[in-house]
């Protein structure tokens, strides 16, 4: 069974601060600083695009997703910096 769902920090700063609970916000309440997928975008639009899709998506499918290239639910955090 995979571990719970994990919050994905935004890229730069707001990842750093994230990952050391310096702004209120989910990761800080509720103690989740694991990395487990991203992808990259060209532009800002086509992110937001890219995440309203998967925010609709059920919990199975996220999961999927997350296995699909992640299987051992490294964090990924250092990837991303």
């Amino acid at each position: 069974m995979a571990p719970s769902m994990p919050a994905l920090p935004a890229p730069g700063q707001e990842g750093v601060r994230a990952q050391n609970n310096l702004v209120d916000g989910f990761t800080k309440k509720y103690g989740v600083h694991t990395l487990v997928w991203f992808e990259r975008h060209e532009t800002m639009e086509s992110a937001i695009t890219r995440e309203k899709q998967i925010k609709k998506w059920n919990r199975d499918w996220k999961l999927q997703l997350i296995e699909e290239s992640n299987s051992v639910w490294r964090d990924l955090y250092e990837d991303l910096i």
